[in-house]
């Protein structure tokens, strides 16, 4: 009798490590490929020096924002802003530039500058969200 018992027990205690680890399994591959709340990735960067002087770069980011704010940039990187930033294009609120750079508002507010010592000018034109 003991060791039917003691049989089912390891039988249990197998069968619930077994169930442990497919449960692992199955959360790790659920959340695979999914951003954490309020991070945003680069998912595609073309850059076109053709033009003396100049670089178009384009830059498209993946977001995971919290409810209230929308992708944007800070510090020269995709990160989750307030959306009422994005919606007054008021870009300059949401320190776009690296550090050492000064933000400009384009004269129509379609995007902003970012100006650094010695002349360098980046402007930054973002695209209208396309519908889902």
């Amino acid at each position: 009798m003991q060791s039917g018992t003691r049989a089912l027990c390891a039988g249990g205690g197998a069968s619930l490590c077994c169930l442990l680890l497919l449960w692992l399994i199955y959360t790790h591959l659920l959340k695979e490929g999914q951003l954490a709340v309020g991070t945003c990735e680069i998912v595609m960067l073309n850059r076109d020096s053709s033009q003396p002087k100049r670089t178009i770069a384009r830059q498209t980011a993946r977001c995971a924002c919290r409810r209230g704010q929308i992708a944007g940039t800070t510090r020269a990187r995709p990160a989750c802003v307030d959306a009422r930033i994005v919606k007054s294009r008021q870009w300059c609120e949401m320190t776009p530039c690296s550090e050492g750079e000064i933000c400009g508002l384009l004269f129509n507010h379609s995007g902003w500058t970012c100006t650094k010592g010695g002349g360098r000018i980046k402007t930054v034109t973002p695209l209208p969200k396309e519908p889902s």
